[in-house]
């Protein structure tokens, strides 16, 4: 059988593409991490790989605002290569500040197949979080979004998060309302019984809880909490009382993409 492939966009300020990859490559795909200039200079790179991710961190130092540097990149470079990426079948992740990028490219949530770098098309975007400084705890997420072939729909999962603009907001009302009806809202922050509530189960204020987003294929999807930080059991808060049995929260994310890919070559 073919090798699952995946491909971790690097760039300036980006600092959990290591674990991104030690979580895929526990999921049994084949990882190379590449810059963006070297994907801006041969698009056809990502031809070879079959899952795309753009990892956590602070890419450009998230000067003008978290993830919009990177995402003007991919707009005025990669956009036909992005959009062949997803059209051909394959898979796109997320992750915290790769969710921002993805937002503000507007590759998130693709209501109504909003074009890349649209702004008349971008519904959605990422804020400041309501507290007013980075968050960095452990929360809750109950899946959202059953055609979203990273998730498991049925599950509850428990995972890290690190941010200072996470809160997912919408332009409007019908915007919002546009994201629920449409299946967009691929994951919701909730407490440990699955109840919405205020902060700290909302860690960020994000619109109707709000912690992650799909498009209409189901095969791209954005979360602001990190499941690469949870793929061993000793990296939870609370390891020595867990099941020894029990596979890490954020595995079942790697898992699902690399299994999806491999029942599809």
């Amino acid at each position: 059988m073919e090798q699952v492939k995946a491909i971790v966009l690097r760039a300036a300020g980006v600092n959990c593409d290591l674990e991104t990859q030690h979580a895929l490559e526990l999921a049994g795909a084949e990882v190379d991490r590449i810059h963006i200039n070297r994907v801006i200079e041969d698009t056809s790179i990502l031809d070879g790989y079959h899952i795309l991710v753009f990892p956590g961190g602070f890419s450009y130092g998230d000067d003008v605002a978290a993830g919009k540097i990177l995402a003007n990149q991919i707009v005025h470079h990669l956009t036909d290569a992005i959009k062949k990426f997803i059209a051909s079948g394959k898979l796109v992740l997320g992750i915290c500040n790769g969710f921002q990028v993805l937002v503000k490219t507007g590759i998130l949530p693709g209501v109504n197949g909003g074009d890349i770098g649209s702004l008349s098309g971008q519904a959605v975007s990422i804020t400041d979080n309501d507290s007013g400084k980075f968050e960095d705890r452990w929360v809750y997420l109950a899946p959202a979004a059953a055609r979203c072939v990273f998730i498991d729909p049925d599950t509850r999962i428990y995972l890290p998060i690190a941010h200072a603009e996470g809160k997912v907001v919408a332009k409007n009302s019908d915007a919002l309302e546009e994201l629920r009806s449409q299946g967009h809202v691929a994951f919701r922050y909730v407490d440990a019984d699955g109840e919405e509530g205020p902060f700290p189960v909302n860690p960020n204020g994000s619109m109707d809880s709000i912690a992650g987003l799909t498009d209409s294929t189901g095969r791209v999807l954005g979360l602001m909490p990190h499941p690469e930080r949870y793929v061993h059991r000793t990296q939870h808060p609370h390891w020595q009382r867990l099941d020894q049995q029990s596979l890490p929260d954020g595995r079942s994310i790697f898992d699902n993409a690399v299994n999806y890919v491999r029942s599809t070559l």
